[in-house]
């Protein structure tokens, strides 16, 4: 449709509502009297000075409440009740002149009835203006689909509202379980049981359905997600209601659903005290604050109110973006702590001294390794020196600094490797195991868990990559199974679990349940609203391509060497006992895989990893 509304300035459109704002008020004025006198009324003597004073009288008490700031296609409840106060003021001041002036032949009710029909008018006016300027205005999307919102509460309502603004969608209806809401409509749209969501897709061609139930239990969400995940319909969602600080809901919060919001499990809360007691006033240091886990333990550190939080990356680029965003953070929060970027790789000892010698971290987070699992096996030496010899390099820092917490981020890779990656991980568990029995002065812990979601090496994000360039999704094999678990868990975990440590402790991370990654995939292409493309299914718009097990990789991760793991006063960390050897046996051994490492002796290296980490198999294509 053509639009019918020309695109003047601002500020000509404000002298326009401006000048209908005064024909209302003489309109109302002259409404006003023929009502009270009973006949067509036409002004006379002392009436005309009431004519005079309504317009000069409403435009800048009107102008006070900033109603010429609005703009007409997004007034909504807010504006108008602005406008019924606006209107009430000015009929308090109209009717406490009437009374004091008491011109002749100007009755005092007119102080009541003229407000009054003027906040009909006026509200009539703005209401007319919205709807035309909706359906007529420039700019206006065409419907980019046809949809369902899940959930007719506050955040459903507001939702439709911003949609409706937008002009994107076609808004079918809503669902809800409440019994209450269910055959009765939301401004106009009907609302629907859950039972009746496979029927209306299919007759009303829905072709979205959007999520709005920031606060429902996870467990709810995930029901919700399975009843739906057949259909095929792109499922969207809002944030948490923590996120929805605001109060309102806008198109912007409307957020792809992703992958997390099936597999994450209802947190644990962490124990507050415990981590204050080690990070509120402290300085603490964090290695690979750039990466995925590095940033979000800084995120969740800096909530903690330390004194000095060290950001330690070789990563510049990485560096930058967490020290930006912790910025922000601090200004939104008001947050004291004082934030340091520190450029550095953990390999290099000279500079690690200074920073620990300079800042003197009480706690140490050590997440800085390399994880890409086929770039290490085609790098093993570069590896070796940055996953075994950064964590010796940083234990040395901190124990010779006065460090009283070292905590390392591990991976369950490292339990009986089949690649230098997970060897390196282990050597680097055992570095610590060992040298935990002679630093007194310092606890030395790491925490051991699998797949996070969303972390740089996560296969998550790769497939919906895949999935957006319309295909196919590549997966080494079918039968390939992982642990997942979303980062702020993860990073959550990984504190608790260091505030409980007493040195030497190696805790598991309890991940749930693993997942085909297969299965992955599939529920991701579902999500989006497409379809799979099998031999079942040759039309679907998504395939899946099997390349072959990469080098180095295992088609199932554990998290335990030992059996029997200890558990810990929280429900989802377990303390696993694993074998290592002590520090007068590891050092000359690492003597010499430091020298094969230099030399870049890939053969020396495995064959050390062979002899040293129990359970390594260097056959790539093990099953584990």
């Amino acid at each position: 449709m053509q639009s019918k509304v020309i695109a003047w300035p601002h500020w000509l459109k404000r002298l326009v509502v401006m000048a209908l704002d005064v024909l209302l008020a003489l309109a109302a004025t002259w409404i006003g009297f023929s009502l009270r006198y009973e006949v067509w009324h036409w002004p006379s003597g002392q009436q005309w000075w009431v004519y005079g004073l309504t317009p000069l009288l409403a435009i800048p008490i009107f102008i006070k409440f900033g109603l010429y700031r609005a703009i007409f296609r997004y007034t909504g409840q807010a504006a108008l009740q602005a406008t019924t106060r606006a209107v009430v003021l000015y009929g308090a001041v109209l009717l406490g002149i009437l009374l004091w002036q008491r011109w002749l032949m100007v009755p005092r009710t007119l102080g009541v009835l003229q407000p009054l029909i003027f906040l009909l008018l006026v509200g009539a006016s703005r209401v007319v203006a919205r709807f035309w300027l909706l359906e007529t205005g420039p700019g206006r999307a065409p419907v980019a689909g046809r949809l369902l919102i899940y959930g007719a509460g506050a955040a459903g309502v507001q939702t439709a509202s911003a949609l409706a603004v937008s002009g994107q969608y076609a808004l079918l209806g809503f669902i809800d379980d409440d019994s209450d809401k269910i055959g009765r409509s939301v401004n106009g749209s009907p609302v629907y049981g859950p039972g009746k969501v496979a029927e209306l897709v299919t007759r009303q061609a829905v072709s979205e359905i959007l999520l709005a139930l920031p606060a429902v239990s996870r467990e709810r969400r995930n029901q919700i997600l399975a009843s739906l995940q057949h259909l095929p319909v792109h499922i969207r969602t809002l944030p948490a209601l923590s996120d929805l600080a605001s109060g309102r809901v806008t198109v912007q919060d409307i957020r792809e659903l992703d992958v997390e919001d099936l597999l994450a499990r209802a947190p644990v809360p962490p124990d507050a005290a415990l981590l204050a007691s080690q990070l509120a006033g402290q300085v603490v240091l964090v290695s690979g604050a750039g990466g995925s886990i590095g940033a979000e333990l800084t995120r969740q550190i800096l909530q903690c109110r330390p004194r000095l939080l060290l950001l330690l990356d070789h990563n510049e680029f990485g560096l930058y973006n967490i020290h930006q965003e912790l910025l922000a953070l601090c200004a939104k929060g008001q947050l004291t702590t004082e934030l340091l970027p520190l450029l550095g790789s953990v390999a290099n000892l000279p500079r690690l001294h200074a920073i620990f010698g300079g800042y003197r971290p009480t706690t140490v987070y050590h997440a800085a390794a390399y994880k890409h699992v086929p770039m290490v096996e085609d790098n093993p030496d570069e590896g070796i020196l940055n996953n075994v010899f950064g964590t010796l390099n940083m234990a040395q820092a901190a124990k010779q600094h006065g460090a009283r917490r070292f905590v390392l981020v591990s991976t369950d890779k490292a339990v009986r490797p089949t690649n230098v990656m997970g060897a390196s991980k282990r050597l680097a568990e055992m570095v610590l195991q060992a040298y935990a029995q002679q630093a007194a002065d310092t606890c030395f812990t790491m925490v051991r868990f699998g797949n996070v979601l969303g972390s740089s090496g996560s296969v998550v994000p790769l497939f919906r990559r895949q999935i957006a360039e319309g295909g196919p999704i590549t997966l080494t094999h079918p039968d390939v199974t992982r642990y997942f678990m979303t980062i702020p868990e993860a990073a959550q975990l990984v504190l608790q679990a260091g505030a409980m440590a007493v040195g030497g402790d190696v805790f598991v991370l309890d991940m749930g349940q693993p997942i085909k990654i297969i299965d992955l995939a599939r529920r991701m292409v579902q999500l989006s609203g497409l379809t799979l493309c099998d031999a079942d299914h040759p039309d679907g718009d998504i395939a899946i391509e099997v390349t072959g097990l990469r080098p180095g990789e295992k088609l199932y991760e554990e998290l335990l060497i030992g059996d029997n793991p200890e558990p810990t006063g929280h429900p989802r960390i377990m303390k696993a006992h694993e074998a290592f050897l002590p520090w007068e046996t590891l050092t000359p051994a690492l003597d010499v895989l430091r020298a094969a490492a230099q030399a870049g002796d890939t053969a020396a290296i495995k064959a050390f990893l062979l002899a040293h980490v129990h359970g390594y198999s260097a056959d790539s294509a093990s099953s584990g």
